[in-house]
């Protein structure tokens, strides 16, 4: 056994990789696809096109945002006519309006939703700074490519935007892809996710540089994602996962150069994959994708299929259900007809789970330290299923009336449910601070995230 304990206080722990496992029997870490639902947003304006992309969603106060490009390529002259920055909102993450800012005049008219048009228009990424020491003046921020590298910008509202230098602050990489950074609240610095090539696996890579200003950046460094081959990654789309910001999540974008499924000029296919870490650094990258091209022609065609960057919690739409996770991904993409962006839903820490088939099995985990009164679970079960909770002293001896035989059996739905022993819910804090383990017994069910809370 391992005897290394996890202090995982009172935060959510979702099931993404094996972290707080020490050993599985009978049952596995899988991933689950998200469910494709309505097209979200269509870039049918004159300033917009069948090449606009490099979308960025985030929740702020009382509403969400959404940034990308708004641009169109000419199949005739096989020239991209125009690239602009802009913005659209939401209420609710389904319904999205793109309002009438009047920032920027495009053919001779500022009656549109632009909010900028000069150096880094091609991939201008914004981000709302989560830095509690942030000045007013630079809440929000964003990256995005011009001659030499990457270049900051600030605003104060997030619609209008000026250069924070006139120098690039980020100049080893190519940058012709979604580069972006954020505040990283769990290690209280910036970091930034950018694309490189990386000559010794001859392959579309990421690179990833910290600074504690916006200004200075480290030297930056690949990421790596031990146990699987290389692959070309066209975008990282790397965010903290709002519930459990110590994780970050990715889904770049994987592009296979030598494959054509339809004939067009442009060869290559693409799709999205889902990879996960908990330094910034070292990431835990499946192999299958979370959305494939399908049934729909126009999503063969190379550069579609690639997520926003951003995941957001939305409501549900079947009524009395808890909200769910919507990303969006892109769809259209040099087809004549304008590019379109389409959700896409998870339920709440769905990305993955531990899942047992109807033999059932069972899970371990290794050493935890925590605080709080109660464990809640996000799970799911068949009719037939069922799951039963054990805490165990450090060496694997039963907690006197928390053991199996006294857990009660748990079956349906829950984002957060309480778990109980003999038909009540035992204040846990007077074993808060020794390590112990769960034991955790499953059949036809699905165990998405703990927590003591």
């Amino acid at each position: 056994m391992s005897t290394q304990a996890i202090n995982i206080e009172s935060r959510l722990e979702p099931f993404i990789d094996e972290y707080l496992v020490d050993r599985l029997e009978d049952l596995s870490l899988i991933l689950h696809k998200p469910t494709p639902r309505e097209i979200a947003i269509v870039h049918d304006e004159p300033w917009e096109g069948n090449v606009s992309l490099y979308h960025t969603v985030f929740a702020d106060k009382d509403r969400f945002k959404m940034y990308y490009r708004g641009a169109h390529y000419d199949s005739e002259t096989r020239q991209v006519t125009h690239e602009v920055a802009c913005y659209a909102e939401s209420s609710d993450g389904i319904n999205w309006s793109k309002p009438t800012l009047g920032r920027v005049t495009h053919r001779d008219s500022s009656q549109n939703n632009i909010i900028w048009n000069g150096i880094g228009s091609h991939n201008f990424t914004p981000f709302k700074d989560k830095n509690p020491d942030c000045r007013v003046e630079e809440q929000y921020k964003a990256l995005a490519s011009g001659k030499g590298g990457l270049y900051a910008f600030r605003s104060t509202d997030g619609i209008d935007w000026s250069l924070i230098s006139e120098d690039p602050v980020i100049t080893e990489g190519a940058f012709d892809s979604q580069n972006l950074a954020f505040w990283d609240v769990t290690r209280r610095h910036y970091v930034d996710f950018h694309r490189q090539y990386n000559q010794e696996a001859e392959v579309r890579d990421i690179m990833t540089s910290t600074s504690v200003d916006f200004h200075h950046w480290t030297d930056p460094v690949f990421l790596k994602y031990p146990g699987i081959e290389p692959e070309h990654l066209y975008t990282n789309q790397i965010t903290p996962y709002h519930r459990a910001p110590h994780i970050f999540i990715g889904l770049p974008k994987r592009f296979i150069p030598t494959r054509s499924a339809w004939d067009h000029q442009y060869d290559g296919v693409s799709d999205a994959v889902f990879m996960t870490s908990r330094d910034g650094v070292n990431f835990k990258r499946w192999g299958e994708a979370i959305i494939r091209p399908g049934l729909q022609k126009e999503r063969w065609v190379n550069r579609n299929n690639g997520a926003a960057w951003g995941i957001l919690e939305t409501g549900s739409s079947t009524p009395r259900t808890p909200n769910e996770l919507s990303i969006y991904s892109a769809e259209g993409y040099y087809q004549g007809t304008p590019s379109r962006m389409r959700r896409f839903t998870w339920r709440i820490d769905g990305f993955t789970s531990i899942h047992a088939k109807l033999r059932g099995g069972q899970l371990l985990t290794k050493p935890l330290i925590f605080t709080g009164k109660s464990l809640t679970l996000n799970f799911s079960t068949s009719a037939v299923g069922y799951i039963r909770v054990e805490v165990q002293h450090e060496n694997g001896s039963p907690v006197k009336g928390l053991s199996l035989e006294d857990s009660d059996e748990l079956y349906g739905d829950s984002i957060e449910q309480v778990i109980m022993w003999k038909g009540e819910s035992p204040d846990l804090s007077c074993l808060a601070g020794p390590p112990i383990r769960l034991r955790v017994l499953m059949s036809d069910a699905d165990l998405f995230s703990i927590r003591f809370q």
